[in-house]
């Protein structure tokens, strides 16, 4: 598959100097660096239902221990109280 990218002169000429030094020609080079930044392209994990709810209770664990506060601590003036 062929693909037509425009980058700057900066980049053709390092692209240039990196691919001689490999012996390679500068569009095989390209290729290879895109085919490595694609291939480790991390995807999100898929869970299931009951290991997002497993998650979610791991990530409470222990925050029966915080102190209760009233909804008026997250209003917006409790934000910036003090702040002029």
């Amino acid at each position: 598959m062929t693909i037509n990218v425009e980058v700057s002169q900066e980049t053709v000429a390092r692209l240039a100097q990196l691919s001689a030094s490999r012996g390679m020609a500068p569009g095989e080079y390209a290729g290879r660096l895109l085919d490595s930044a694609v291939s480790t392209e991390v995807a999100p994990p898929k869970l299931t239902v009951e290991e997002f709810h497993t998650m979610l209770l791991e990530l409470s664990a222990g925050s029966e221990k915080l102190p209760s506060l009233p909804t008026s601590a997250f209003s917006r003036d409790s934000f910036y109280e003090g702040r002029s």
